[in-house]
């Protein structure tokens, strides 16, 4: 299946998949400023801060990714009784993320804080307690995650040793383990996670290599390569990633050969929390039934898209598509996969084609209006050869992988798929959309589509017409330009 539309149809599928992250929440700090001179009290230089920005970090920024790429997420975490649970509380409600907190006395909440100056990190200044949870926030940690737990489609913990995922709660876990969903594990210390017997687990090479007989001598992927079943016995994972930072990543499943996956060149030195957009892309497409290479493509299309920000960095469902526009043009291989997930959450489908060849105002203001008319606005393009047939030559401007990514930024898009027929015939008996649109100034009987759309039980809608606004007319005013120069 090609990178977009295995994207789209495991969108479809985590849109409202739920899930319990239970973990190590930190306040991640950037503040930026500029050099002035140097300290008179030692050779360092002075920065005069102009910017201060807080974001959900550890547990909290997978939480946030998770909700990101469409689920319904639930954050079990402990906090101090401080400034910094204020503001974490703040990004996680504009996350989107539930928060289910347990304030502990005299406990700090975890923050870690990145003094910036002209791009480059300077310094790092960490807050945290890796004093143990008293016993009694730790049982109300316990009641919080088994209020939650019965109703969810996987449960992820996020394990950064400060001191909410540890022993105590493994074993808790490993006791209720026959009860759980999907349980995916992030975690610093992954050998007291053996017996929770995790579906997924994501750590680093550096977390797995004292685990390693004898240490990597042949390299890191051929060295998890050739420990393969130890590893797998060890850790009593079903699934088990390994991240090798810009190396990409090695993946481990019982019975079956490692998958491997490659990283693109990072091009922020600002970026934390990719390893996040990993685990939690992996842990929805295996919660959704996803193939576990399909699974570990997907993950490391979300790490990808994480390292191209700045700041704390969390993949969204727009970012992933557009990644895998970047990569493979879209097809229609996945889209009645797609269409069934809507159908079964009782959602209304809006259906649409088109060249998109130069997106300009008016196919914006007509793509708006058609997803007003229902729930899922699916977008048909046109593949570069069907464009040269229609329009001519000289068409299209822009290549189809530059049409669909735009079109895929669109808020009001939310599936694009590519047809190299003059029709979207075929695509339209596929879909059997609710609403088929289309935009002009001419009646519906003048479309050719509307008897089959009629036929297969849905509406046909003439949308506005906005005067003097096409591509056509466009590429005229700037040749004639071109001609007055």
């Amino acid at each position: 299946m090609e990178p977009v539309a295995r994207a789209l149809e495991q969108l479809s599928l985590w849109s409202g998949c739920r899930v319990i992250v239970i973990g190590d929440a930190l306040l991640d700090g950037w503040l930026t400023g500029r050099p002035r001179n140097l300290c008179r009290e030692a050779p360092v230089p002075v920065l005069s801060l102009h910017q201060e920005d807080y974001e959900a970090g550890g547990a909290a920024n997978t939480a946030a990714n998770l909700a990101a790429l469409g689920a319904e997420v639930t954050l079990v975490a402990a906090v101090g009784r401080d400034t910094d649970a204020d503001r974490l509380r703040g990004c996680l409600d504009l996350a989107g993320v539930q928060p289910r907190l347990v304030e502990v006395i005299g406990w700090r909440t975890p923050a870690k804080r990145r003094l910036i100056a002209d791009e480059q990190i300077m310094a790092r200044i960490d807050d945290t307690d890796h004093q143990p949870l008293p016993e009694e926030a730790m049982r109300h940690l316990c009641l919080q995650v088994a209020d939650e737990i019965g109703d969810v489609d996987a449960v992820l913990v996020g394990d950064y040793g400060l001191g909410v995922a540890d022993e105590r709660m493994a074993a808790w876990l490993a006791q209720r383990r026959n009860r759980l969903p999907l349980l995916a594990v992030d975690s610093h210390d992954v050998s007291r996670w053996a017996v929770t017997r995790p579906d997924l687990m994501t750590p680093s090479f550096s977390e797995v290599a004292p685990l390693l007989e004898p240490p990597e001598t042949t390299g890191r992927a051929a060295t998890i390569e050739e420990q393969q079943d130890s590893l797998l016995q060890r850790l009593q994972a079903r699934v088990l990633a390994v991240t090798l930072d810009a190396e990409g990543a090695i993946v481990l499943a019982d019975g079956a050969a490692p998958y491997r996956t490659f990283a693109q060149p990072a091009p922020s030195n600002r970026t934390s929390g990719a390893g996040d957009a990993y685990t939690a892309a992996f842990t929805l497409a295996l919660a959704t039934g996803a193939a576990t290479p399909d699974a570990a493509d997907l993950a490391q299309m979300a790490a990808t898209a994480a390292i191209g920000q700045t700041g704390t960095a969390v993949c969204d469902a727009a970012a992933l598509v557009r990644l895998a526009a970047d990569q493979d043009p879209v097809t229609a291989g996945a889209l009645a996969a797609v269409v069934q997930a809507h159908r079964k959450r009782g959602r209304r489908i809006v259906f649409t084609n088109g060249c998109f060849d130069v997106l300009h105002r008016g196919h914006v203001g007509y793509l708006a209006q058609a997803k007003r008319e229902g729930d899922v606005l699916i977008v048909a393009v046109n593949s570069d050869e069907s464009v040269r047939r229609l329009k001519g030559p000289d068409r299209p401007v822009n290549p189809l992988g530059d049409r669909v990514a735009v079109l895929a930024a669109l808020a009001c898009v939310d599936h694009v798929v590519v047809f190299s027929e003059d029709s979207p015939q075929l695509l339209l008996e596929q879909v059997r959309p609710d609403v088929y649109v289309k935009g002009g100034d001419y009646p519906p009987e003048m479309i050719p589509e509307a008897p089959l759309v009629r036929r297969l039980g849905g509406e046909v809608r003439v949308l506005d017409y906005v005067p003097d606004q096409s591509t056509t007319q466009l590429l005229q005013r700037i040749r004639s330009r071109q001609a007055r120069v």
